[in-house]
């Protein structure tokens, strides 16, 4: 049986602006980043990051993230009436795209956790790998 998927209406063709939509803003890209980095799944996880996201933000951020292949939700195992998130095969492919990015910050604005930047910047390859390596395993087991 061959999937569809949904027909979106784009404004134009463009493949930079279907990445645009797909995203939306910055805290599209911070969800990820804290899914990437910090292992965040939960609501409240995202809700206490550094940035403060209000609640409606998220909530609109998650569902279309979630509209858009980039994470997929699940039933907490722990209390039946929460969510925990995950990065699709869609989403950790956004990881070199956002390694870019902050790479591409901290070359032209003062930026922190430089430790991180440092270790992007020295090896960026096994840096990728690994972030691929944990979504992995953690895909590998929540099956």
């Amino acid at each position: 049986m061959v999937v569809k998927e949904p027909r979106v209406r784009r404004r134009s063709v463009c493949p930079l602006n279907a990445s645009v939509e797909m995203l939306g803003d910055r805290w599209s890209l911070l969800i990820l980043r804290d899914m990437m980095l910090r292992g965040f799944c939960n609501y409240q996880q995202f809700l206490d990051s550094h940035e403060k996201i209000a609640t409606n933000v998220l909530a609109d951020r998650l569902r279309k993230l979630e509209e858009s292949g980039i994470i997929a939700p699940a039933q907490d195992p722990a209390d039946g009436r929460k969510r925990i998130y995950s990065l699709t095969a869609k989403g950790i492919d956004l990881a070199p795209v956002l390694t870019e990015l902050a790479l591409w910050a901290s070359r032209h604005e003062k930026t922190g956790n430089q430790p991180l930047v440092q270790r992007m910047k020295q090896d960026k390859q096994q840096f990728l790998a690994e972030i691929r390596q944990r979504w992995e395993e953690k895909s590998s087991s929540s099956d």
